[in-house]
Order: C-alpha cells, then sequence, then structure tokens
C-alpha cells in the first residue's frame, strides 16, 4: 500500500476515533479535544503507523478558517462589547507580557538560546486557542459572562501574537529589531484585518439578502471564512482578525437574511463541519510528538524534559498571576468599578487556569523558516518546535483535564443567565403572537374556531413559561407540559413506524417517507420548547 494511502486510512481513523471519542467524553467528563490530542498522541507511537506532516499551509488555510468563522459567528455581539476593556488587556497586555516573561526565563535558562529566538518562543506559546477555547468553554458549566471572556480572549489575541511573533523572527533573520515599526505593524494589522472583515461581511451581506436558496446560502456561509482570510492574508493585514470580524458581522444580521429551511439546515451542516475539522486537528496535532522527538534524538532526554516543563510552567504561572491585576487594577477607578463591580475570586482564577494553547501555536512553529538570510540554518529551530508542542500539551492535557476540578473547587456554576434570557425572549414571541392574532382576528379568512385555538395554546405556552421562575408556581403546569410531551412523542413515534411500514410494504417511495419523516422530527424538536 502507497504511503498516500496509508496516510488516508490514518486520516479516516482519526475521524473515526473521534465519532468514538465524541460519545466517551461525556461520559468520562473531559472536553473532546483534549481527549483527541490524547488518542493522536497514542496513535503516533504505534509501529508502522506512517507520520502525517501536519503543513503550517493546510492548517492556517484549510482548516482554521471555518472553525475561526464558526465560533465568530456563534459569539454574541453584546457580550463583545460588554466586555471590550477585559478582552482588550487580556489580548494585548496579557499577551505581550507572556512573551517578554517566557523569553526572559527562557534566555536565562535554556543554554544557547539568544534573546531573538527567546522572542520568537514567547510569542509562539502566547496565544490562547480559539478552536480549544470554544469547544471547551461551552461544556464547563460556569457563568455566562465568564465563558464569554474566555471564548472571545482567544478571538482576538492572535493578532498580537502573530506580530510579535512576526518581528521576533525578523530579527533573528536580519539581526535587527525597531519597536517604533513594530507597534505601528500592530495597528495597521488590528486596523486592517477589521476592516477587510467589515469589508467583505457588507458584501455577503448584500448578496444573501437577495439570494432564496439554501444550499447556495449555506454554501456561501461555509466559504465566507476564506473569503476574509485571503484577502487579508494578501494584503498583509491580521486574517485572523478578518475572520473574526466577518464572523460576528454576517452571525448579527442573519436572523434577517436567511428563511428557516436555511437555518434549519444549516445548523445541521455546520455542526458536522466543526465536529470533522475539530476531530482532524486536534488529531493531527497529537500525531506530531513522534517526528518531534525524532529531530532531537542528539540531545539529553532529562534536559528536554527540563525545558519543556520549565517553558509550560511560565505560561501557566504567568496567566495565573496576571489574571488577577488585570481583573482588578482597572476597577479601582471609582467610574469603572460603579459601572461594573468587580467580580468574586474565582474569576481571575478560573480565567488565569484557561489558557488553552492550540494548533495556532503548532502551525506557527512549523512555519519557521528553515534558514536564515544568511544561508545559515535557523537557530535552535527544532527546539523551539518541541517546546511549542510541549507547551500545547501541557495547557491541553494537564490544565484542560483538571478544569471540571478546579471549577467544582472553586464552586463556580452556571447562573441562570441564558436560560432567564431565552425564557423571556420566548415569552415576548409569544406576546408578540397574540398581539398579532388579535389584530387579524376580524380578517374573512381567519376562523373563529382557529384562533381561539392559538390562543389558548399561546396562552399556555406563556404561562408555562412565567411558571419556570415563579417561586410560588406549585409545578402544575410544568408537569402539565410534561405529560403532553410525553404522549405527544409516544404518538409521533406510532406515526413514525406506520409510514416506515408503508415504506417497507412498497406502497410508498422513499421521497414521501422522507417528506413525512422529516415534519414529524421537526415536531418531535418542538416539543423541547
Amino acid at each position: 500500500m502507497g504511503t498516500s494511502a496509508r496516510e488516508s486510512l490514518v486520516l479516516l481513523g482519526i475521524l473515526g476515533a473521534g465519532a468514538g471519542l465524541l460519545v466517551l467524553a461525556p461520559i468520562v467528563r473531559v472536553p473532546y479535544p483534549i481527549l483527541l490530542v490524547l488518542g493522536g498522541l497514542a496513535l503516533g507511537f504505534v509501529p508502522g503507523i506512517p507520520h502525517v506532516a501536519l503543513r503550517p499551509d493546510v492548517v492556517l488555510v484549510a482548516i482554521v478558517p471555518p472553525l475561526l468563522y464558526s465560533s465568530a459567528f456563534f459569539t454574541s455581539l453584546r457580550d463583545l462589547r460588554r466586555n471590550a476593556r477585559s478582552l482588550s488587556i487580556l489580548a494585548i497586555g496579557l499577551v505581550l507580557a507572556t512573551v517578554v516573561v517566557v523569553a526572559a526565563v527562557a534566555h536565562a535558562t535554556i543554554s544557547g538560546l539568544s534573546w531573538p529566538v527567546c522572542f520568537v518562543l514567547g510569542a509562539l506559546v502566547a496565544p490562547t486557542d480559539a478552536v480549544a477555547a470554544s469547544a471547551i468553554a461551552e461544556r464547563l458549566g460556569i457563568p455566562h459572562r465568564l465563558a464569554a471572556i474566555i471564548e472571545g480572549e482567544s478571538l482576538v489575541n492572535d493578532a498580537t501574537a502573530l506580530v510579535a511573533y512576526r518581528f521576533a523572527v525578523a530579527a533573528v533573520l536580519t539581526g535587527t529589531f525597531s519597536l517604533s515599526h513594530a507597534t505601528w505593524r500592530f495597528v495597521v494589522d488590528v486596523l486592517g484585518g477589521v476592516a477587510v472583515g467589515l469589508a467583505v461581511g457588507l458584501v455577503l451581506r448584500q448578496i444573501r439578502r437577495r439570494l432564496n436558496h439554501s444550499p447556495t446560502e449555506i454554501a456561501i456561509a461555509l466559504l465566507s471564512g476564506y473569503f476574509a482570510y485571503l484577502p487579508a492574508q494578501a494584503l498583509g493585514v491580521s486574517a485572523f482578525l478578518a475572520v473574526v470580524t466577518v464572523g460576528v458581522y454576517v452571525g448579527w444580521y442573519t436572523p434577517e437574511l436567511t428563511t428557516v429551511e436555511t437555518r434549519l439546515q444549516g445548523d445541521a451542516v455546520w455542526s458536522i463541519l466543526t465536529f470533522l475539522l475539530n476531530a482532524l486537528l486536534f488529531g493531527l496535532v497529537g500525531l506530531q510528538l513522534r517526528p518531534i522527538l525524532d529531530s532531537l534524538s542528539g540531545r539529553p532526554v532529562g534536559t528536554l524534559i527540563a525545558d519543556a516543563a520549565i517553558v509550560s510552567g511560565t505560561v501557566i504561572v504567568t496567566r495565573l498571576a496576571l489574571a488577577y491585576p488585570i481583573t482588578y487594577v482597572p476597577r479601582m477607578i471609582p467610574r469603572i468599578r460603579a459601572a461594573d463591580p468587580p467580580p468574586p475570586w474565582q474569576w481571575p482564577t478560573l480565567v488565569g487556569w484557561t489558557g488553552l494553547r492550540g494548533a495556532i501555536t503548532l502551525a506557527a512553529a512549523l512555519a519557521l523558516p528553515l534558514t536564515t538570510r544568511a544561508g545559515n540554518p535557523f537557530p535552535e529551530r527544532d527546539l523551539l518546535i518541541y517546546l511549542a508542542f510541549s507547551v500545547i500539551v501541557a495547557t491541553l492535557v494537564l490544565q484542560g483535564l483538571s478544569l471540571p476540578l478546579v471549577i467544582r473547587l472553586l464552586h463556580l456554576e452556571e447562573d441562570g443567565t441564558s436560560a432567564k434570557e431565552e425564557t423571556k425572549a420566548r415569552w415576548h414571541a409569544a406576546e408578540a403572537a397574540l398581539a398579532r392574532l388579535e389584530e387579524l382576528s376580524g380578517e374573512d379568512w381567519v376562523r373563529d374556531d382557529t384562533a381561539e385555538r392559538l390562543r389558548g395554546l399561546y396562552g399556555f405556552r406563556q404561562r408555562r413559561l412565567s411558571a419556570r421562575f415563579d417561586a410560588a408556581d406549585d409545578g402544575a403546569i410544568e408537569q402539565q407540559s410534561q405529560s403532553y410531551q410525553r404522549l405527544r412523542r409516544e404518538l409521533l413515534n406510532a406515526e413514525r413506524a406506520a409510514v416506515v411500514e408503508l415504506r417497507r410494504q412498497g406502497r410508498i417511495n422513499d421521497d414521501v417517507m422522507n417528506r413525512v419523516q422529516r415534519d414529524l422530527d421537526l415536531e418531535d424538536a418542538r416539543l423541547d420548547v
């Protein structure tokens, strides 16, 4: 069997294992990206498994844009605005502080690393990973705002880290560095990335407003991340910020641009695509350990372990130590404290413990040049890749696996914010429906019995929603609803069985069965509301 065929089998195996690990994750209470990395690590040492190279261009161009777009698309613009100060400090201040501290510690403890090379290392391990954060934050079961900060930070900190990375690499290649030029480049990167994202978002909004064809709209949505990433990359500005910007922008306007059919189909497609890409990405990350270790076979194992522990520990401790002043120092200003009171100490503790690194760090490390402009090998390139990978494993595995325990020890739990807002939204939607029903009740085409039945339906829905947060409620309405749900599902199951039996007898064709079954499934899904 050829190498490419064997590599294809490995990739297929990763996807298959990913499906199994997705089922296992809630049972063992471990976020599935971490299980995927562990699975990839184990698979990499199985004899006969071919090495599947993780090319930086494949990661950054093919895999990351749709995942980043999906995370941004489903991110709340309101939450980003509300947490703008915290996110800015985390995305700029914490990233730059991490770069400096890691560089200083590496220079002091790892022999043979020059200052420019140490700053390259600091820039590599500074950004948290948006894909890992999104995949894990939604499963943490923590207060809504805290989850929004953790996820939002990872969406916007890549620009800072990659500018630092670019200039640190340039200093290694040329031997020169300009702080003023780096600062100007950072401003251009950020503003340019946002501008490209907004421009692409405006174009997509106009296009989708004129479309009424679900497959085409979904295809455009799947490609939207690339539509922003590639022009931004060509212009030399932050491609990641461009993707995030277009994702947030399109996500805000999508409810008024799409039909019911497009939203239903699109949600299903995105769910499958993000799972497959996550499985592929984190599985491949795990597979990279063996070839990285092979490239360092001439170095003492003890030294490698010590270096990895020092750098990983520095990354973790730096974030933990700075999470508290980042949270509380700005609130020493009375105006800020009055508008946004200080959170409990558990919040910065968890923010400090959720600095997960991932594919962006590894892709940037693998993208390091092979030689300097003088033609010499890039200094300690293999060691930098190894140390970057060590930080990824340490943060994803050590911190990721311990998150459920840390959350329990901190006594953090969901505050019910999202559930309350959802109930509020559904109540007001029912109120709007009743108001519209009253407006239409005098129309000739509206039957009295139909209007009365709908009035009762929406009235019951409002009473049930109100009862969810009514301390005086005795649960009678909820029990009535649960009884209805159970009975209705029994009847829907009977309908499904009858339709399948008709298809088996040859009395209806598959198209008819699929259409009827789809309607029954939609009714079933509606019962959960």
